[in-house]
């Protein structure tokens, strides 16, 4: 579902009856999607692919509507996601974007397997575009919030960002299987295998690992 504010993708996924979110929006639109829909959803998981208040600003009415969801974060997002009270006028200027937190139930770090049910996501740390970005993936999908977008990466000109941790972030999701469907933060959906053929923001990447290749 792409969210009017922002233009963010947040993502669904349900089998059997058990529903799983990733990344919520800035604010209430996507909780009332939901619970408009003829049939509401069996939502037990909300899961952050990072902090920044366009993808973890709707969480709290999220909460209050599907109390028995439990949220996973990057453990090492979680400054990010503490300043969301002041995050917009912190790192934006704006302070009309400070958003509430919410409630962590559980941390998550690199190579962690989230198991809701029938689902079943594999998490890679792919620092960057802020120090916890990561990306849930199984064999089919990878959902990479801010990480890779179709023809174009996530920003590292904001506080906290780090492009030297982009750069490598990147050359680990092109090392992935290439006909995983990209699902990004913002935008249409991808592969892996495009992107690492076409993006031309990969360059350094695909000159680095040709280099290594060819030792």
């Amino acid at each position: 579902m792409t969210l009017k504010v922002f233009q963010v993708n947040s993502y669904l996924l349900q089998q059997d009856d058990v529903a799983v979110l990733i990344d919520t929006g800035f604010d209430h639109e996507l909780t009332r999607r939901l619970t408009q829909r003829e049939q509401v959803p069996d939502v037990q998981a909300i899961l952050l692919t990072h902090g920044h208040f366009d993808h973890a600003g709707g969480l709290v009415p999220l909460q209050q509507a599907f109390p028995n969801a439990r949220t996973y974060l990057p453990r090492q997002e979680r400054q990010l996601f503490e300043l969301l009270p002041k995050q917009g006028e912190y790192v934006f200027g704006a302070p009309q974007f400070n958003r509430p937190c919410g409630r962590i139930d559980q941390w998550v770090d690199d190579g962690d397997t989230i198991d809701i049910g029938p689902i079943k996501l594999q998490f890679i740390a792919t620092p960057g575009h802020t120090p916890g970005q990561g990306c849930y993936y199984d064999h089919q999908s990878i959902f990479v919030g801010d990480t890779l977008f179709a023809g174009s990466v996530g920003r590292t000109d904001f506080p906290l960002s780090d492009p030297q941790l982009a750069q490598q972030s990147l050359a680990r999701l092109m090392d992935l299987p290439h006909h995983l469907k990209v699902y990004s933060g913002h935008g249409p959906v991808t592969t892996i295998g495009h992107e690492w053929h076409s993006n031309p923001f990969l360059d350094t990447v695909r000159h680095l690992k040709r280099q290594q290749s060819d030792h």
